[in-house]
């Protein structure tokens, strides 16, 4: 795995308070860290409140009513804001991992009655292939090295502190079901482990 390498930060007003953004780089690829609070804060804070979210272009762009995405990014950053302090690293890793393209062609299996992990299987990938190196890597690079994750997701949890970031506690984030994503949502706690 590259090293990541810090290329660009600045302050950005949003809807959640001033949020200073840094842009990572892994080769050609950029990563992001959202900070709320003096960074020089989270260094003394332990744990600090961490969201580790992976991109989801069709819940943050267009609103699909397919995922529970944007829904915890929103709640996430809202939680932190509130905190004055913590980090949502955003991650590039559209899909589980699989990328746009493929995610869309998950979606047309989808809409012939196969479920997400099916769909991605039958697509020849892994029911989830992301990985949390680079989020490790931005965590350390922040000086954080223990975190409250913000995540429903138990696979999160163990690969980051297979990486060295000790979890000292999960906080689930809890969207509203609609009618579209409500089996997807039940797939991912049934096949996924995920707590809803």
């Amino acid at each position: 795995m590259a090293e990541v390498e810090r290329y660009a930060e600045a302050d950005v007003p949003t809807e959640y308070g001033a949020i200073h953004m840094l842009v990572y780089r892994v080769g050609s690829q950029e990563h992001i860290a959202l900070v709320v609070g003096a960074l020089s804060d989270l260094v003394q804070s332990h744990p600090v409140l961490v969201r580790v979210h992976s991109e989801c272009w069709t819940g943050e762009v267009l609103h699909s009513k397919k995922c529970d995405c944007r829904e915890q990014l929103d709640i996430a950053l809202r939680a932190i804001a509130e905190e004055e302090t913590g980090v949502v690293v955003y991650l590039r890793q559209e899909g589980r991992g699989i990328g746009l393209g493929n995610k869309v062609r998950a979606y047309a299996l989808q809409q012939e009655g196969v479920d997400t992990v099916d769909a991605n299987r039958i697509l020849g990938f892994q029911d989830d292939a992301r990985t949390y190196e680079v989020a490790a890597q931005i965590l350390g690079d922040l000086g954080i090295h223990e975190v409250v994750l913000l995540t429903n997701n138990p696979a999160k949890v163990a690969g980051l502190e297979g990486l060295g970031i000790h979890v000292a506690e999960r906080r689930s984030l809890h969207a509203e079901p609609n009618e579209h994503n409500v089996e997807y949502l039940a797939v991912k706690a049934r096949r996924m482990g995920h707590t809803l």
